[in-house]
């Protein structure tokens, strides 16, 4: 245990009575001078013990906290389906569905409604009322600023690209063609293959391109660790996009939420597929969706539900390949537009030379060789950096397949 500081020892006046006035002044001047620095030196201490005080203070507060949340039991989720007259309440716990009939106490039956979310225990005992308003991690994943992503930026998937815009700008824009034909347009896309094709930024240029509302998740983003949150914050998310309509909600690495279901018990398992069973109803539900289009990307499609994969919920799987030579020289002119090129780099040679580059790497073997130019103080890329550049990657990705920058 740290013991306190000793106080420093308090000034003495011994004045003799012999003295004479000139030297008793200077005499009380000097220990009024060491009662101001004792008393400086007590105010400092004094400060520090106040803000050790209060460090210790906010640490146990913390810690009293802490140990009632480990002693408080779990909550879990439920909804009022009707109230009684007797004071009871049937909920709907949230993940299974299950209705049970439970008593409440006076001060929530004046309170609650149908309707309502309210936090039960294990023995279904209501302790508390929720707010139903909108998740707000659900109003946080509307893009309000549209990406600086244009088709013109992606190259090398020009028919994925038409197909996307088919089944989801044209849905939204000329809706009265499909009505004229008598055909219902695309429910979804799904967009599947090899990482660094293009999937994610062809997502951001519908975004850019459309007037829609975009809306933004990851597929780990709608996996929560309280039962029934996944599926409360997958139907916020819809809700969130039926008033906004119309609307394109993209769900990125959507295998994180949608992958295919086993007979594991875990409670983490088991919490994942109430998740996509919820994604699933709202897909294809009861209520009719509006002007809601949905894009999915994913680099694991077999790892996907077959579920999620039937008509009716992802009318169209587009395959987004590694470009071929055609496309990998498109991607080359892309990433060099703003990029000082030698006259003796041939981007049609290059093209051929990069076989099973997907565009990411492209665009990494770019900005390398900018890294080389800068090295030996250049401003322009040559050939020879951009071989060395493909050395340098190659190499790393023999390692780790981590690229790491070291100027």
């Amino acid at each position: 245990m740290s013991r306190s500081p000793s106080l420093p020892d308090r000034p003495r006046l011994d004045l003799d009575p012999e003295m004479s006035p000139a030297e008793r002044l200077a005499a009380l001047k000097k220990h009024h001078r060491r009662l101001l620095s004792v008393n400086a030196k007590l105010e400092t201490r004094l400060g520090e013990a106040t803000d050790e005080r209060m460090s210790l203070y906010e640490e146990v507060r913390t810690l009293k906290s802490r140990n009632e949340a480990l002693k408080t039991a779990a909550l879990y989720i439920a909804s009022v389906e009707e109230l009684t007259d007797d004071g009871t309440v049937i909920i709907k716990q949230h993940g299974n569905n299950q209705e049970v009939l439970t008593e409440i106490s006076p001060e929530l039956e004046s309170t609650l409604e149908s309707g309502d979310r309210v936090a039960i225990d294990e023995s279904f005992n209501v302790q508390l009322a929720l707010d139903d308003e909108t998740d707000s991690r659900a109003q946080a994943m509307e893009v309000t600023e549209s990406p600086n992503v244009t088709y013109a930026d992606i190259g090398g998937i020009d028919d994925q690209i038409q197909e996307v815009r088919e089944a989801v700008e044209d849905p939204i824009e000329s809706p009265e063609q499909f009505a004229t034909v008598g055909i219902d347009p695309p429910s979804g896309v799904l967009l599947h293959g090899p990482p660094g094709t293009g999937k994610t930024m062809l997502a951001k240029a519908v975004a850019n391109e459309s007037d829609a509302t975009f809306i933004k998740m990851t597929g780990s983003e709608l996996v929560q660790k309280f039962i029934g949150e996944g599926a409360r914050l997958v139907r916020d998310l819809f809700t969130l996009a039926a008033e906004r309509e119309p609307a394109v909600v993209f769900i990125d690495e959507i295998d994180a939420v949608a992958s295919r279901r086993t007979d594991s018990k875990t409670s983490g398992d088991a919490e994942v597929q109430r998740t996509m069973m919820q994604l699933l109803s709202e897909m294809d539900g009861f209520d009719e969706r509006g002007e809601i289009r949905i894009i999915a990307a994913t680099n694991r499609f077999d790892m996907l539900d077959e579920a999620i994969l039937r008509p009716g919920r992802f009318d169209r799987l587009i395959e987004v390949p590694t470009p071929g030579v055609e496309g990998r020289k498109r991607i080359l002119e892309i990433h060099s537009r703003d990029i000082s090129i030698a006259d003796d780099v041939d981007f049609d040679g290059l093209a051929r030379d990069l076989d099973d580059y997907s565009g990411a790497d492209i665009e990494s073997l770019m900005t390398e060789s900018g890294m080389f130019a800068i090295r030996d103080d250049r401003t322009t890329v040559t050939r020879r950096d951009i071989e060395a550049a493909r050395d340098k990657l190659a190499s790393n990705e023999t390692k780790d397949g981590v690229v790491r920058y070291q100027y």
